[in-house]
């Protein structure tokens, strides 16, 4: 290492108290870390004396006993000790934990040479009297606050010269980055701004870090002038830029397979049956927010025999099975959901039960099993009500009704149980609904009003006086118990293009219909030794069977071919090792319909790759626009946007029933689909991405409605409204953010203050340190009230392991105080007025939301930066790395220049290199013999 280039001893980022860095394992590829040292052997020591040890001592201690892991190479628990001078070198938060380490034994580690007692209590003492705030001697001469000071370089608009760079790097970044601390694991002593390029990775880093406004860190000595630290990142990236413009490098994934939800679109778009394939294949592992992540798929045994199953299923659905056994499957309601209203898809003058798509195997007799939520004591819930009735509908016609005795108890032979008598039932699918008929409407006259969530409690189920009703847990479906035939289904129609009348006909038809199936499969011209390879499995279907039975056989072969499952590409003939390529024509076709629709090709944009003309720009320019305007693009919404911000995670929410018993699970479904619709009419509308901070509209429906105080609106269907007078705007408005970053009791400004860092600007905090006590164990109560959650979080930042990360987090989380856990607006909190004010990490005064809107809007850069590099992650499934960067930025450039139309980012992404491109790792020939 020479010190023409800044020193780098890990891969972390340039703020010490908001630091990311590699994995162990990846340093050790990039051969940044170095295996761990033998300790050093122990040196007796006389005893010291306590609180005089003095600072030649102290750096002995650590040499011997701690360095041999805590050095530059190792840092385990991102702790070095190398260059140990003192304990006043030793900042507070790792002066504690060491503290911490050393009084319970855990530092030096079991069977590591270690000092005498006497000499750890003196070094202890030395550490909590110089390093740790709070201490007696601390409070008796408090440091003074360090005096900010805005700086500035010599730049012309956005553009500061090399000399320019690196004098700014050597008065402000070494602040924190030189050889002595070494925040993040990085030294900038040395610095050239004209070799940025080549440590781009680190320098890509700095540049979030500073565009972000996350460096220098806050409480820094010196601060940069902003148009100073624009025109010094703007100079760094126009640097990289060039250098990857001569190059640029496309990257490249491993293999991709289909994941569940790809799986389910491309069953239903080949045959016509949506299926629900939780029933065969493990979920999928979620990496860098998206399932679709390609280095994260794993392919087990178990997933393998996962497709076998999934494979046999499907295509005796698809092809239908005279000869089908009984099976059962069960369908469940969430515990949380309300039941007092109709459900969508059931019978109008109904409520409750449910509503759900099942597809029968054959024709013949079927029996419908309804289970019902109990009491503590095993008896009905809501028995106090006479003459209930649940309803059995088939595509909504009346197939079965059933009275619920009220004397219904778990001890009955049949439990909480109802089942039907055997039903005559068509093959294929059917829209099968229970639900309970509605016998009366309007206000309750109870002296205790149920609530939505009617489950909360249980135990009034059974009592006089307070109304409750009848619930369904599960509906069970079991059959066919006789079967009668095959029934005409949407399915047959796909797969039976033509029909043999003769014996000489079955084979030539049998070959149309698994050559038109394997193409659709395949998602590509099919060649005739694939086709002959299907016709070996449909010749053995028909020795064992008819010729259905072969075809059927033949399907099956096909949903678990590599070619289905996995979405291969062909890298052409004679390329080199390291060279990159255009993906063909066909293979970039299906990256297009996964990325836009989750789907496989249709056949307008296989007829157009299959002719080699989506390599036009024009052409794919036009089908990029035509795609995006059809209704499957919504997967863009419940897909990428769903993933990306994370709102998978409101079923995981349950507000404490007792505190807010207006939220249930239907509730929560509702805030989910308003944030889908708000991302989807932006991408329908072509709309400016910003909208998603600053959107002064969005979807509700009447109980959303209600839940949000807006007026004027019925019914079950989410309609356009306008959120003028409500204090809410876009993303950070809505109750599925509000609920995914709240606990059970209580707001949580931390899990929102994360969640805007990580989601929205890109720049995750660090793990709590270990053994931090939780919020909740510090104390609630003081002088008899109860404290806001405000008051509580500065009693929490008096740890001083905690307040370096909370004083960048909790003021984000706190600006959203005037939303309660539910995201129901409230100007009090534990009976005290909310204050939702706070400083950003720059610097910047917020207040509320309207606040934090602004700061991230004055953050917009950074906001469209990490939304650019979800998007082409999820495009490209694949993580978007540090020599992704150049064409991120170029994305974002254009997209602006077109006010940041939703259109625009996904043309930039598909017309990138890492989109249309790949780069070959072997070498591929073709021999005379192959061709």
């Amino acid at each position: 290492m020479t010190t023409s280039t800044f020193k780098v001893l890990g891969t972390g980022v340039f703020v010490c108290t908001l630091s990311f860095g590699l994995a162990a394992g990846a340093k050790r590829a990039a051969g940044l870390q170095t295996p761990a040292k033998a300790p050093t052997p122990a040196v007796s020591h006389e005893p010291a004396v306590a609180g005089a040890m003095p600072a030649d001592a102290q750096v002995k201690l650590v040499n011997e006993y701690c360095v041999g892991c805590h050095d530059d190479a190792q840092k385990p628990g991102g702790v070095s000790l190398e260059h140990f001078t003192g304990a006043q070198a030793v900042e507070p938060n790792i002066a504690g934990m060491m503290v911490r380490k050393l009084k319970s034994g855990q530092m030096p580690p079991a069977g590591m040479p270690r000092p005498d007692q006497a000499t750890i209590d003196a070094f202890v003492e030395v550490l909590q009297v110089r390093a740790i705030p709070g201490s007696e001697q601390a409070a008796a001469a408090p440091a003074a606050p360090v005096a900010v000071q805005v700086v500035s370089f010599p730049h012309t608009g956005d553009t500061m010269t090399v000399a320019a760079q690196n004098t700014l790097v050597k008065e402000v970044c070494t602040q924190c980055h030189n050889d002595r601390q070494k925040a993040g694991g990085v030294s900038m002593v040395g610095f050239d701004a004209a070799k940025a390029a080549e440590h781009a990775e680190l320098v890509e880093m700095m540049i979030a870090k500073v565009r972000a406004g996350m460096m220098p860190k806050m409480g820094a000595a010196k601060k940069l002038e902003p148009a100073t630290a624009r025109a010094f990142v703007t100079s760094l990236e126009q640097r990289i830029d060039r250098t990857a413009a001569l190059r640029p490098d496309p990257g490249r994934r491993t293999f991709q397979r289909l994941n569940r939800a790809e799986y389910a679109e491309s069953i239903d778009a080949m045959l016509g049956i949506d299926v629900d394939v939780s029933q065969w294949l493990p979920p999928d592992t979620i990496s860098h927010n998206f399932d679709n992540i390609a280095d994260a798929q794993n392919f087990s045994p178990t997933l393998l025999q996962g497709y076998l199953g999934a494979a046999d299923a499907i295509s005796r659905l698809a092809v239908g099975d005279p000869d089908a056994g009984a099976t059962s499957e069960t369908y469940s309601v969430d515990r949380t959901a309300s039941q007092m209203q109709h459900v969508d898809g059931a019978p109008f003058g109904t409520r409750g039960g449910l509503s759900v798509v099942h597809v029968f195997p054959a024709d013949g007799t079927y029996r419908f099993k309804m289970l019902f939520h109990g009491t503590p004591t095993g008896q009905l819930f809501g028995k106090t009500v006479l003459g209930e009735q649940i309803e059995i509908s088939v595509n909504g016609r009346r197939v079965a009704l059933l009275d619920i005795s009220p004397t219904l108890d778990e001890s009955d032979p049949n439990g909480l149980t109802l089942t039907t008598d055997p039903i005559e039932i068509h093959a294929g699918p059917q829209r099968v609904s229970a639900a309970f008929l509605k016998r009366f409407d309007g206000p309750i006259d109870d002296m205790l009003e149920p609530h939505e969530h009617t489950l909360a409690d249980t135990q009034i189920g059974d009592a006089a006086g307070v109304t409750t009703l009848p619930h369904l847990r599960d509906l069970t479906i079991t059959g066919p118990y006789r079967t009668t035939g095959v029934s005409d289904t949407v399915s047959r129609r796909r797969i039976f293009t033509c029909r043999p009348t003769t014996p000489a006909e079955e084979l030539p038809c049998a070959r149309a219909i698994v050559s038109r199936l394997a193409g659709q499969a395949y998602r590509r011209p099919v060649t005739a030794a694939e086709v002959n390879d299907l016709m070996k499995f449909y010749d053995q279907g028909r020795k064992d069977g008819d010729f259905e039975s072969g075809v059927r056989l033949a399907l099956q072969a096909l949903l678990v071919s590599p070619q289905f499952l996995f979405r291969l590409e062909e890298q052409p003939t004679a390329v080199r090792a390291g060279q990159d390529y255009r993906i063909d024509s066909v293979d970039l076709a299906s990256r297009l319909s996964y990325f836009l629709w989750a789907a496989p090709p249709d056949a307008e944009l296989l007829k157009v790759a299959s002719a080699g003309r989506l390599e036009d720009p024009a052409v794919l320019d036009a089908q990029v626009r035509r795609m995006l305007k059809d209704p499957k693009s919504e997967s863009l919404a419940t897909r990428f946007a769903s993933q990306w911000l994370r709102l998978q995670d409101v079923s995981k929410m349950h507000p404490d029933a007792v505190t807010y018993p207006y939220y249930d699970a239907t509730l929560g479904q509702a805030m989910v689909r308003e944030t889908q619709l708000l991302f989807d009419s932006i991408v329908k509308g072509d709309r400016n991405v910003l909208d998603l901070l600053t959107a002064d509209y969005t979807f509700v429906n009447e109980r959303l409605a209600a839940h949000y105080g807006i007026p004027g609106v019925a019914g079950p269907d989410f309609r356009k409204v306008s959120l003028a007078g409500t204090h809410r705007r876009g993303l950070l408005g809505q109750g599925s953010i509000l609920v995914l970053t709240s606990v059970a009791d209580r707001t949580s400004p931390v899990q929102r203050g994360k969640w805007v860092l990580e989601v929205l600007l890109g720049q995750p905090p660090p793990p709590p340190p270990p053994n931090v006590p939780a919020l909740d164990d510090e104390g609630t109560v003081a002088g008899g009230r109860v404290l806001t959650v405000r008051e509580r979080m500065e009693e929490h930042r008096k740890n001083p392991f905690c307040a370096s990360c909370h004083k960048v987090i909790d003021p984000i989380g706190l600006s959203l105080e005037n939303f309660d856990p539910t995201g129901r607006y409230r100007i009090k909190d534990s009976g005290a007025p909310v204050d939702a004010s706070g400083d950003l990490y720059d610097g910047t005064k917020m207040n509320g939301l309207t606040g934090l809107e602004q700061a991230l809007v004055a953050h917009q850069d950074t906001f469209l930066r990490v939304f650019t590099e979800n998007l082409m992650a999820y495009a490209l499934g694949r993580r978007v790395e540090y020599y992704d960067m150049p064409t991120v930025r170029t994305i974002v450039r254009k997209a602006g220049a077109d006010d940041n139309r939703f259109t625009a980012y996904v043309l930039g992404v598909v017309n990138s290199p890492a989109f249309r491109m790949s780069r070959a790792v072997t070498q591929t020939t073709t021999t005379a013999a192959q061709r």
